[in-house]
């Protein structure tokens, strides 16, 4: 069995049959960890746990649909049952419908459901979980996927007002959870290729272009940033947004090469 930084740990992990969120609980588990793969798709969720146990990690899944209560408390309680503590929290689940021509045309639905799975969607985790992580002796950490798209105008309305909205809680949560030895951060990646691009490709070649790194994201980049931000290494870490981004919040490549007459 690998080991590592997470010996001991016990970890859940939302969103995470595919994407980021199986990236991260490979690398959470890779260090010692054993994860709660959830997912709204279970039968996803399984197929990426059963592929951890394959490799020998110790993972184990759970259907969660973030949107209703009963199954985020539910998840966190199988964690608990099942692992005998929780002590750290990936808040990875989320919701991104595409925008209309005109914002005249949002649908209230779309809104909504942005905001509901990917805001409070990972407050009623952090709510279900928070007794578990404050009793985890020191070494509770929440780690949250945000994302680029709540810095600057990179599309997705509904979907960045939630992100924006996570970063938030994410420092006003640090404030309150600190006394109780519970730590909580946000990685905010940049274009990351998952499945959700699957048909998109050409897309990502033409956004490769605008980075400064010269390339989009991979999901072990993302897990990379919430092992260590989840880890003892960040231990007086807490409140921060840590952009993973390829550098694209501080070059504008297309402005440039304007300038320089490209």
């Amino acid at each position: 069995m690998a080991s590592g930084r997470f010996d001991g740990y016990v970890v859940l992990i939302t969103g995470a049959g595919r994407g980021i969120g199986e990236a991260t609980a490979r690398r959470l588990a890779s260090e010692g960890a054993r994860v709660l793969l959830t997912d709204a798709d279970g039968e996803r969720a399984e197929k990426a746990a059963a592929a951890l146990r394959a490799e020998g990690l110790a993972a184990e899944a759970a259907t969660c649909d973030v949107g209703d209560r009963a199954a985020v408390e539910a998840a966190v309680t199988h964690a608990v049952d099942r692992f005998g503590r929780l002590d750290v929290l990936v808040n990875n689940a989320f919701s991104c419908h595409p925008d209309p021509p005109l914002v005249e045309d949002y649908a209230d639905g779309e809104w909504s459901r942005d905001l509901d799975i990917t805001l409070t969607g990972a407050m009623r985790c952090v709510r279900a979980a928070m007794p578990h992580l404050a009793a985890a002796g020191g070494r509770g950490a929440i780690v949250s996927i945000g994302s680029v798209n709540a810095e600057q105008d990179f599309g997705n309305h509904a979907y960045s007002a939630a992100k924006a909205g996570l970063a938030s809680l994410t420092r006003t949560l640090a404030g309150q959870c600190a006394p109780r030895g519970v730590r909580v951060n946000l990685v905010a990646p940049g274009t990351v290729c998952t499945p959700n691009w699957y048909g998109r490709e050409a897309a990502l070649e033409r956004a490769a272009a605008h980075y400064p790194l010269g390339r989009v994201g991979r999901p072990d980049d993302i897990a990379a940033a919430v092992a260590f931000l989840a880890s003892a290494d960040a231990v007086w870490i807490t409140g921060v947004t840590l952009p993973v981004d390829g550098g694209i919040l501080v070059g504008n490549v297309g402005l440039r090469g304007a300038l320089r007459g490209k």
